[in-house]
């Protein structure tokens, strides 16, 4: 059984319920351990769009990397993500963020999220549920690299 770390987020229509129904769809398919607050954030990216709803969730799975990367491009076309613009708005984004403390280098899936130590959305909701969690390249707790960008942090928000 492994351990992964997801961040989900949303910004097109009820983002409250996308963030829902993703969080119920993969309940069906691996063991939702714990999901954190939800994050008001505003996009980053430089595309002009609506602010996010993010939440980071931690999983137990017997699937391999490969498994839960379709898992989570299943669950985003069920829930109608249409990529059009590279970091644009979307009904829902699921990234693996970390799994245990692998590291996972193939073209269509790096792990650990090669982007997540730059995100504050990510780290935050991320550190609320995981302090301890070892990112497996910086050898650190996350708690240890979470840093506060206020342009992109708003506020939590109920799911």
């Amino acid at each position: 059984m492994s351990t992964i770390y997801l961040s989900l987020g949303s910004n097109i229509g009820d983002r409250a319920a996308q963030l829902r129904k993703a969080l119920e769809l993969l309940g069906n398919e691996v063991q939702v351990d714990t999901v954190s607050s939800v994050y008001e954030t505003a996009p980053v990216g430089g595309v002009e769009q609506a602010d996010f709803y993010n939440i980071c969730a931690v999983v137990t799975t017997d699937r391999s990397p490969e498994e839960m990367l379709l898992l989570c491009q299943q669950i985003e076309k069920q829930l109608n993500r249409v990529r059009i613009v590279h970091w644009g708005p979307r009904t829902i984004d699921l990234d693996i963020l970390m799994i245990d403390e692998q590291i996972v280098d193939q073209p269509d899936l790096k792990v650990p999220h090669p982007y997540m130590t730059e995100r504050s959305f990510v780290l935050i909701p991320l550190a609320e549920i995981a302090a301890d969690a070892i990112h497996p390249v910086r050898k650190q707790p996350i708690k240890d690299l979470v840093f506060e960008d206020r342009d992109v942090m708003k506020t939590k928000v109920r799911l």
